[in-house]
């Protein structure tokens, strides 16, 4: 507690003595700015507090304090937008689970996109990339890989073949129903497809456009700005690609399947890549900025008769 209470940036200290259990001990709440979270964190982890008890997180969307924007105004130019890696490694933690539901949705997203294919409709389309989360199991995957995680490479990385086959399988069992029914649009029966012909031939600009969704995907985490948007970019040509394999095979278009097939492979592989090399990058660049300010705030004294 000394450590927190001569640290300027530890506000509205509070210490409940005994008032936790299981395990037993002092409870303690205060506030930080979230450019100063890292380095409170890291001073309580070194301290085993994590292993003794736990370090719980709460995001304050609004503060009324003069002493948090004096704080605040003391701090670096970019400190207010810091991330906080531990909330980060949380939340891709969540994203690297795969309950029933995970492959529902991405099964779902399949059928939407094969829908979409066969009528030419990129509305739907896009309808798909909303509803897939897969892009959550591929920062796991390259989370994992940074961290040398290797059983949470191997559990991302099933779940990711395993969805994906599923998709494809909804598509394709989908796609031979309407063509036993004769359901496909006039358009599509005619050749005329231009959303599959899009999807089935990967080229330079797929792997441009994969490298950029994966480098909006990794600065949407740590800044902590994702949005609706963001996950279409994101899947672009994943769940549209093994819908468009399911597609293509039930009507007998083996050369467009395999196209599709290819294009789903290049965007998973570089979305992984870039998030592999993405995620240390950001968190190299933020350390960087963090160190210029080290050491010049204020300190204050711990207060008399303190433990």
């Amino acid at each position: 507690m000394p450590a927190l209470q001569a640290d300027p940036t530890v506000m509205n200290l509070t210490v409940l003595t005994g008032a936790a259990s299981n395990p037993d001990g002092d409870a303690l709440l205060f506030d930080v700015p979230q450019g100063a979270a890292n380095q409170v964190i890291g001073r309580l982890r070194d301290g085993g507090v994590d292993q003794r008890g736990s370090i719980m997180l709460e995001n304050v969307d609004t503060s009324i304090s003069a002493l948090a924007d004096r704080v605040s105004a003391r701090r670096g130019r970019f400190q207010q937008f810091t991330p906080v890696w531990a909330e980060i490694e949380s939340r891709i933690g969540l994203e690297g689970t795969y309950p029933p539901s995970w492959f529902t949705l991405l099964v779902i997203a399949g059928l939407i996109g094969a829908v979409g294919i066969l009528t030419n409709s990129q509305i739907l389309i896009v309808g798909a990339m909303v509803v897939g989360p897969e892009y959550g199991a591929i920062l796991s995957l390259s989370f994992a890989v940074t961290r040398k995680d290797f059983s949470r490479v191997a559990r991302s990385a099933t779940a990711l073949g395993i969805g994906f086959a599923l998709a494809v399988i909804g598509a394709l069992l989908l796609a031979l129903i309407v063509r036993w029914a004769g359901l496909e649009s006039t358009a599509y029966a005619a050749g005329v497809r231009p959303v599959s012909n899009l999807i089935n031939t990967p080229n330079w600009f797929s792997f441009i456009v994969a490298a950029l969704a994966g480098v909006v995907g990794v600065v949407s985490l740590t800044e902590a700005r994702s949005s609706t948007l963001i996950g279409v970019f994101i899947s672009v040509t994943t769940i549209p690609a093994a819908s468009d394999i399911g597609v293509s095979a039930a009507f007998g278009s083996r050369s467009e399947a395999w196209g599709s097939t290819l294009q789903l492979l290049l965007n998973v592989a570089v979305l992984t890549a870039v998030a592999i090399l993405g995620l240390p990058a950001q968190r190299a660049l933020w350390r960087r900025l963090e160190r210029r300010t080290a050491g010049t705030q204020p300190r204050r004294r711990p207060a008399q008769g303190s433990p």
